[in-house]
């Protein structure tokens, strides 16, 4: 019997050709919750530039050193060496020839570099790894004091001191080091020996300067207290910063192209420039959350100050990890920015603790929170990994922010009423028609961000996301 004699009804798949389906708007997967972008004030700049005026800063504050590692050599630059607040002053002659002697060291993990009350008479930079610093607490028990890690030096006043150390360093993973002895500044200053003065007037007057700042490095306030006859008030001012820092609103643009042909005839039940423009705004806004971030002039990773970084104990966040970030950021914290995977593995610390941490509810959705702030997911967090096939393994960093003008924080950038204005700061403008009937607009979002004062932003780094624990009673015991 055939085909057609058995058929006894329309079949679906002709009928569906008479039917109206039910359609959904298009979807993207790389759109994301974005609440760094809800949670940051934003402050209208006009003339798209923001001045940020602070005090003068007197005597610089270290900065990290930037290390090159080629084989079994590491170097550097010599204006880098400047970064050590004791070298600022120094003549540039002596920088290079210091900066000519450094040797490069493999040391073990668990070597001490320098011992309590000894005096080593050595500097040091680390090219790669980590060291602890320990010193001996009023009960007699070695503390931990800090953690310092590549690009960071410790040593130097050890160089110009006859004093022994008064903490104990000792390295917490195998590092590769840069040392620089006293009897290699003896044989630099040997060589140049015009230069003795000048070094001797520079390391004084930092020690000098030193003795007359605040640990900001601002010039101390002279005041006078208490309720004593015939006492001579100070007079005192406060210097402002000659060159305050500038922001320049920042741009991030695209030209949507649309066919008219498609926008006349196929704008049913979705409109086509509509969607098109709802998708590419939101690769735009994306965009604008990873610039606020990552970007090398204004991003948030890269406007810390470098007395505002910690690194990690023992890799994976713990507890003890963000309250040490938390003593950091402790004027009015605001919120924490972690990747995903970094909240997930600080949530497994939490659990082998047994110190669940709290949930609130931010526009919507559970968030957790660390005594009180929140911890705000953010892909935009990059992953560092040694496979480049998976980047949700490896290490990252969480920062914690102080937010507002008032309260002397983190704020974004954007200059609002532009022309052709969609949103806060995004335009869209239409370019024209080309003679093949194809409409082409110009989207442009405006925006920076600023860090009004070093210590509203702090980070976490080397936040290792790949460890778990084993927990014993992992597996049912067989009776």
């Amino acid at each position: 019997m055939s085909d057609s004699l058995l058929q006894r009804s329309v079949t679906t798949s002709v009928a569906r050709n008479l039917a109206t389906t039910t359609k959904t708007s298009p979807k993207m997967m790389s759109i994301t919750p974005r609440w760094m972008l809800s949670l940051l004030p934003w402050v209208q700049v006009n003339g798209g530039t923001y001045r940020v005026n602070r005090t003068k800063v007197e005597l610089s504050k270290a900065d990290r050193i930037g290390v090159d590692i080629t084989g079994d050599l590491a170097s550097f630059s010599p204006e880098s060496l400047r970064s050590v607040p004791l070298f600022s002053r120094l003549p540039d002659a002596i920088i290079a020839r210091m900066t000519s002697r450094f040797k490069t060291e493999a040391v073990s993990l668990g070597n001490r570099l320098i011992v309590e009350g000894e005096d080593r008479s050595k500097f040091f930079i680390i090219a790669q790894g980590q060291v602890e610093v320990l010193s001996k607490g009023v009960h007699g028990s070695n503390l931990r004091i800090a953690l310092l890690t590549e690009g960071e030096f410790f040593g130097e006043t050890d160089l110009v001191s006859e004093k022994p150390s008064d903490v104990t360093i000792r390295t917490t993973t195998p590092c590769v080091l840069l040392t620089f002895s006293r009897k290699d500044l003896d044989a630099v200053l040997k060589e140049l020996p015009n230069l003795n003065d000048e070094f001797n007037k520079a390391i004084e007057e930092h020690l000098e300067l030193r003795s007359t700042v605040n640990r900001f490095g601002e010039r101390n306030i002279d005041l006078v207290s208490g309720f004593a006859e015939n006492m001579e008030i100070p007079e005192t001012f406060v210097d402002y910063s000659a060159n305050p820092r500038e922001y320049s609103l920042s741009a991030v643009q695209t030209v949507v192209r649309v066919h008219t042909r498609v926008s006349d005839l196929y704008n049913g039940p979705y409109n086509q420039l509509e969607e098109q423009m709802r998708l590419t705004i939101e690769g735009i806004k994306e965009r604008q959350e990873w610039e606020l971030i990552n970007s090398t002039k204004f991003g948030l990773i890269h406007s810390v100050d470098p007395a505002m970084r910690i690194s990690t104990r023992y890799g994976a966040p713990t507890p003890d990890d963000l309250d040490e970030l938390l003593a950091l950021v402790w004027k009015k914290p605001a919120f924490f920015l972690a990747h995903p995977k970094a909240i997930a593995a600080f949530e497994r610390e939490c659990t082998w603790r047994g110190v669940p941490p709290v949930t609130t509810v931010i526009f919507g959705t559970p968030v957790i929170t660390w005594r009180g702030v929140p911890l705000i997911p953010c892909d935009k967090l990059e992953m560092k990994s040694r496979y480049q096939s998976n980047q949700w393994f490896g290490t990252t960093s969480i920062l914690l922010l102080r937010v507002g003008e008032q309260d002397q924080g983190v704020v974004g950038l954007h200059q609002a009423g532009i022309p052709g204005e969609i949103m806060p700061s995004l335009s869209a403008r239409l370019m024209g028609t080309d003679s093949l009937g194809v409409a082409s607009y110009l989207l442009t979002l405006y925006f920076s961000c600023a860090v009004l004062t070093d210590d509203a932003l702090g980070v976490l780094e080397n936040v290792e996301v790949g460890y778990y624990h084993d927990y014993e009673n992992r597996k049912p015991k067989v009776k």
